[in-house]
């Protein structure tokens, strides 16, 4: 195939979707699920993907007798007619997802050990799901997520603040239900697939600390509210840890994980005649960094040959961060479109490549897009429209580029998550 803009956005964009339909719950939940209890089975779950996973639950077992009820993302519903559906905020929690996180709580209390809770637990949850520490409040809970997002902290840096002020988080929910068996079903958005930051891990036992909590504040310079601080400090009560009895019935199954989204590209990729090669589903650092550092891999196999030939795909996965410097006010954006212009910039002396980089929930950052796609002239049409590159890059007002080029991808909520997707080209 012959590798022009007329081609090579298309065959990116197909990439994309094969990596999304890799993770749809609706096709993979089914074959997680465990043979049904004795006694009742309650639903439960917080995520961008839980509504659909709880429909995929109710297909799956049309006949059971199921209660409970899972948290989404506002605008991530989907019809299910036993099992309840809340939606909320993200990624800073409001006051629907802390009532939901209660109702949560309160519908896995009282459980026997003939009872199942079938945990459905996506990327998202932590802040869907936010039930604030005894003397801790929502505002307290929001403000420390606001300054966690800016910070430049990773998720699991984040995850392991929020389990140590969360009621519900760090295997309380899987500790409230003992002694009923739990079954969590996750859908991993995180680097490394650790279950204990997916959601902030509200069904498998926490081997970090409140020690651990206070030192990433204190690294990042994080500025608390004083009951925040007040709480780390006294430490009163650790999340359950491993060998906790009450997590001994609680088991956890990885259902859909970033480097099966990525596999699925790759063999998109080799139908199209492209050699795929997976550079990690765990990439982390700065956005704009680490699109440098693709763009440096790209030229490398367009200069050199090396380590493949083109046409070619380099796939990666993961979760960039976006650190907001003192005195900066952001503009729109989000971290794949933060890290495509990254990308953009240091490959603009390139040509024949193209590159896709966007969230596989649909929406990139707090945007309406997935993310969006760069192209060889990407940088000529911002320039001929009157954008500076660097000046938007600088000011974390990347989506404004695209958006200006026409260049965003979107999809509306996709009701899976697998973190990000980033593809590129090279003719």
């Amino acid at each position: 195939m012959s590798w022009t803009d007329t081609t090579a956005r298309p065959a990116l964009r197909r990439l994309f979707d094969a990596a999304i339909r890799a993770a749809d719950p609706r096709a993979i939940l089914a074959r997680h699920l465990p043979a049904p209890p004795k006694g009742r089975v309650v639903v439960v779950g917080a995520g961008k993907s839980a509504a659909v996973m709880a429909a995929a639950v109710e297909e799956a077992w049309p006949d059971a007798e199921l209660s409970g009820l899972v948290i989404t993302r506002y605008g991530h519903a989907v019809p299910t007619r036993r099992i309840a559906v809340v939606e909320a905020s993200h990624p800073v929690p409001d006051a629907a997802g802390e009532a939901a996180a209660r109702r949560v709580l309160a519908a896995v209390r009282g459980l026997g050990a003939d009872d199942l809770v079938l945990a459905l637990i996506s990327g998202g949850g932590s802040a869907l799901m936010a039930l604030p520490a005894e003397g801790l409040t929502l505002a307290d809970k929001q403000a420390v997520n606001r300054a966690l997002l800016a910070s430049g902290a990773t998720i699991n840096e984040m995850n392991c603040v929020r389990r140590h002020l969360s009621a519900i988080k760090g295997g309380r929910l899987a500790a409230a239900a003992h002694p009923a068996r739990v079954v969590t079903l996750a859908i991993s958005d995180v680097p490394g697939d650790d279950p204990t930051v997916i959601a902030s891990g509200p069904t498998v036992p926490d081997p970090s600390s409140f020690a651990e909590a206070r030192g990433l504040v204190a690294h990042y310079g994080i500025d608390l509210p004083p009951a925040v601080a007040a709480h780390l400090a006294a430490a009163a009560e650790e999340t359950p840890k491993p060998g906790d009895p009450r997590l001994a019935r609680a088991e956890f199954r990885m259902i859909a994980t970033p480097q099966m989204a990525l596999e699925a590209a790759a063999a998109e990729a080799r139908t199209l005649g492209l050699a795929p090669l997976l550079l990690g589903d765990a990439l982390e650092g700065e956005a704009a960094v680490v699109g440098t550092v693709l763009a440096g891999i790209a030229h490398s196999v367009q200069a050199h040959g090396h380590p493949l030939r083109g046409p070619a795909v380099l796939l990666s996965g993961g979760e960039t961060t976006v650190t907001i410097r003192p005195g900066v006010t952001p503009g729109r954006g989000g971290r794949n479109s933060e890290c495509l212009l990254g990308f953009t910039l240091a490959a603009a002396a390139m040509q024949g490549c193209w590159a896709l980089m966007g969230d596989t929930d649909g929406i990139d950052g707090s945007e309406d897009n997935a993310g969006a796609l760069a192209a060889p002239d990407t940088l000529a049409r911002a320039m001929a429209a009157g954008l500076d590159a660097r000046g938007l890059l600088a000011s974390h007002n990347s989506h404004a580029l695209f958006e200006r080029l026409g260049d965003t991808i979107v999809t509306g909520p996709t009701l899976t998550n697998v973190n990000d997707f980033r593809a590129i080209l090279i003719a």
